[in-house]
């Protein structure tokens, strides 16, 4: 009965401290990110933060969130965006690899983990960074999707540059660069067809069913088999999820299953999800790593910010907004869990310093919401989301 107990505490504490976030000005999302460092190792020790229970149910959360993204995301509006998505994906890979790399030699790495440190550096999250969008109604926004098509490019490059360094550190020899790319081709062109043709004739046979929910039921199995199928590739989970929501929306079926999954999503799973990261935090022995976790979380979120600021510049949105859309992509997250956790195996990254960047992760996801907030709340960026892009590259 301890799971009964903490889906308890989760949904208790979450409800409150996200009502208290709003209440003080900032989005629900930070409260409940708080949330989970409280109740924690870190602070109370009410939730173990090695619970398989609470990892199973957050990683259906996030897939989840992101379905219900890709419901909600207007794709003329991302198709409009993709050069500005590039561009910001790029310029939030560069700078931060770079910036990581400096950051561990400075602190005396040996090149090898110095590298692996900037790839780390590199990775995205943007599951936070969609809800703080979907609370100030600014998914569809030219600037939400800039984020969101930006995350998708991310996550491909920076597996691949992931696979390719851990092959010439000789940790990944057996890693063919052709394979993987073929993969990621492989995945783009299978769920391009299958969003064309598959979806839609799936949503239509679950709708002449006659059982109750067959409709909701035909887009959770979409959702997860696009995850699956992602995951299987070596992308994202997230990546699939948020393809199945992009497919399901372009359906007769989009606001039917977005009605239903969200109640589904956001009183359970969703919740969860958010306390999770927090789980990760744990304080022991850090203080002899106070100025590597101060200098490496500056660095991590300067170098995304600044990296995203460029791009969106060099596509033609205005300063304010360029800010936003770095800002939403500072969060790592759960990507640069999976990648410290692959680097922490492979002998990439010491288990001296794995607590320091997991708590480098905890606080670039937790300074994303307030940022955000900021940014999407000045009169500049609010006005450039209603325009046109201005530049045509």
């Amino acid at each position: 009965m301890e799971s009964v107990l903490y889906l308890v505490l989760i949904l208790l504490f979450t409800k409150v401290a996200g009502d208290l976030s709003v209440r003080i000005g900032q989005p629900a999302v930070l409260g409940k990110l708080i949330v989970g460092i409280v109740l924690g190792p870190a602070i109370l020790g009410w939730i173990s933060g090695d619970s398989s229970f609470i990892h199973e149910i957050a990683e259906i959360g996030v897939l989840l969130l992101m379905f219900i993204a890709g419901l909600e995301t207007d794709l003329d509006q991302l198709k409009k965006n993709w050069k500005s998505a590039f561009a910001v994906a790029v310029g939030g890979i560069i700078l931060p690899l770079i910036g990581g790399y400096s950051a561990a030699l400075a602190f005396g790495f040996e090149q090898s983990y110095a590298l692996f440190f900037g790839v780390l550096f590199c990775a995205t999250s943007v599951s936070i960074s969609v809800q703080v969008l979907k609370e100030m109604d600014q998914l569809n926004s030219r600037e939400g999707t800039t984020i969101l098509g930006a995350a998708v490019v991310d996550d491909v490059l920076v597996v691949i540059l992931l696979a390719f360094i851990m092959s010439i550190l000789g940790q990944g020899s057996d890693v063919s660069m052709g394979l993987l790319i073929g993969k990621k081709i492989m995945f783009f062109v299978i769920i391009i067809a299958a969003c064309l043709w598959l979806v839609p004739l799936v949503m239509k046979w679950f709708a002449r069913l006659k059982v109750t929910e067959s409709v909701i039921s035909a887009g959770l199995i979409i959702c997860f088999s696009f995850a699956y199928f992602a995951e299987w590739l070596q992308m994202a989970g997230i990546i699939g999820a948020f393809a199945a929501g992009i497919a399901v929306s372009q359906t007769p079926f989009k606001h039917q299953v977005e009605e239903k999954i969200e109640p589904i999503a956001y009183s359970i799973f969703v919740p969860v999800f958010f306390v999770s990261i927090g789980l990760n935090v744990s304080f022991e022995g850090i203080g002899s790593q106070i100025w590597l976790l101060i200098v490496i979380t500056l660095m991590a979120i300067v170098t995304k910010l600044l990296g995203g600021w460029l791009g969106a510049r060099l596509t033609g949105f205005n300063n304010k907004s360029a800010l936003a859309i770095g800002s939403g992509m500072i969060s790592r997250g759960e990507v640069a869990l999976i990648i410290a956790a692959t680097g922490l195996q492979s002998g990439l990254l010491q288990q001296e310093y794995f607590t320091s960047v997991i708590i480098m992760v905890i606080i670039t996801t937790l300074v994303t919401p307030p940022m955000l907030k900021i940014f999407f709340s000045s009169p500049s960026a609010a006005q450039d989301s209603k325009t046109e892009n201005v530049v045509d590259m």
